[in-house]
């Protein structure tokens, strides 16, 4: 009789060393020199990075794939998609959006991406993105981790019925509290809408993630008000803030006296670096302000960091393959995180550290974990940065979701050998 349902044989771990996996229904068993031991279905993982699953704290899956309908957005501006993300909705359905939605989740599971948490819009009589979104976290459930934010895209207090919505999708089970400060017809009921939406989730103990302060105006500070509102709720450690892109264009004294409120406070960020230098810095000429917010001094000031998706292929953003390293591989290039130890946290910052900011339970690589994991051809977390690699294999709750023969591209080339391998990894 085998010892383990699945074998994940010699593989490299993320912070080095060589290990097997032993894994028994759901769980990690074992993890060590386990030479002696059976299974019922060996993987063999030599010279390759074993990695716990991707994850993407921020995304939109009730718009994702609906690049095009109705129309293109010709400025390439956050609130021109705004403006086509309302025609869009008030044209599409449930069914239109299950299918959009669970079609994403598909491409998520191939490239080992497991757990996403999506914001859903609650400016909606009829919550069409929630009911659709409900529908796919229960289909997903048994392979990929949906977590569901109730965000009020038109604003808390600038959509007449934008409250009472959003109170009603938490109620049919939406599990995060969300919102949109910046775009609130002033700052002041910006700053009411911070407070507002936060003593509902201390009130029904939920977590918070709000889009704040996603513009190039220095003067959009709700992020204060954020981290302000946090500490009086009790609410730390279960509270981020999305984008931040004002940031990047705040002066630095300020910014000096804000990043330690944060830290105080616990908050966790999330850029979303393809989407923000995307979309920022559209009104300026040159020099062009990219947008990203300041994601090396937030590090340094002990605030959690993880990268975020945010779109493919919908109003705001025509491109996209559900690939976390693509995310963190624009980040890095455009935070200028270019020595070892910092390309290194980038594959932690769309692994380890997102999972914290969601709060996943029995995350990683250990005995008693979750047996979720990917095997990636590489042979080290930059190098996949790098590469993009094939995901040779992804794991699911104990499960085999999705498997790709490992590319060995030949080359037969004049005055050279025939059959040469062309080589990208480090061998």
């Amino acid at each position: 009789m085998a010892e383990f349902d699945i074998l994940v044989r010699g593989g490299t771990l993320p912070e080095g060393g060589v290990a097997d996996i032993g894994i028994t229904g759901d769980r990690i068993a074992a993890i060590g020199a386990l030479g002696a031991a059976s299974a019922g279905r060996v993987i063999d993982a030599t010279g390759d990075l074993v990695s716990p699953p991707f994850v993407d704290p921020h995304f939109h899956l009730d718009a994702t794939l609906s690049y095009g309908t109705p129309r293109i957005n010709a400025s390439g501006t956050l609130l021109e998609g705004i403006a086509l993300w309302g025609e869009l909705k008030a044209e599409t359905n449930v069914k239109a959006m299950v299918e959009r939605a669970l079609a994403y989740c598909d491409w998520a599971v191939s490239m080992g991406l497991l757990a996403i948490r999506s914001h859903v819009d609650t400016c909606d009589d009829e919550l069409k993105g929630v009911q659709a979104l409900l529908e796919v976290r229960e289909k997903v459930k048994p392979y990929l981790d949906l977590q569901l934010v109730a965000f009020p895209q038109d604003g808390f207090y600038r959509d007449p019925t934008a409250a009472a919505n959003t109170i009603r999708a938490l109620d049919m089970g939406v599990d995060v509290v969300g919102g949109i400060p910046h775009f609130e017809r002033t700052m002041e009921e910006g700053r009411a809408s911070v407070r507002a939406l936060c003593e509902i989730a201390a009130e029904r103990g939920l977590l918070v993630d709000m889009h704040c302060d996603e513009t190039d105006d220095p003067l959009s500070r709700h992020v204060e008000t954020l981290a302000y509102e946090t500490q009086r709720l009790g609410l730390q450690g279960r509270v981020a803030g999305s984008h931040l892109t004002s940031m990047h264009s705040m002066d630095n004294y300020y910014v000096s006296k804000l990043l330690p409120l944060m830290a105080e406070a616990e908050l966790a960020a999330i850029p979303n670096p393809l989407i923000n230098i995307m979309l920022q810095g559209r009104h300026d000429s040159y020099p062009k302000r990219r947008g990203l917010t300041r994601v090396k001094e937030m590090q340094a000031q002990g605030i959690r960091v993880g990268w975020g998706q945010d779109c493919v292929r919908d109003p705001w953003y025509p491109l996209g393959t559900a690939d976390m390293l693509d995310v963190a591989f624009m980040g890095l290039h455009v935070a200028q995180m270019s020595s070892p130890q910092e390309m290194r946290r980038c594959f932690d910052m769309v692994t380890t550290e997102n999972a914290a900011i969601l709060h996943l339970a029995d995350y990683g690589l250990h005995e008693g974990a979750m047996a979720s994991l990917v095997v990636l051809d590489a042979g080290d977390p930059v190098e996949a940065l790098r590469l993009r690699p094939d995901r040779l294999c992804v794991i699911s709750k104990g499960k085999v979701v999705s498997e790709k023969a490992r590319n060995d591209a030949r080359l037969s080339l004049p005055g050279r050998p025939d059959d040469v391998r062309r080589r990208h990894r480090a061998e």
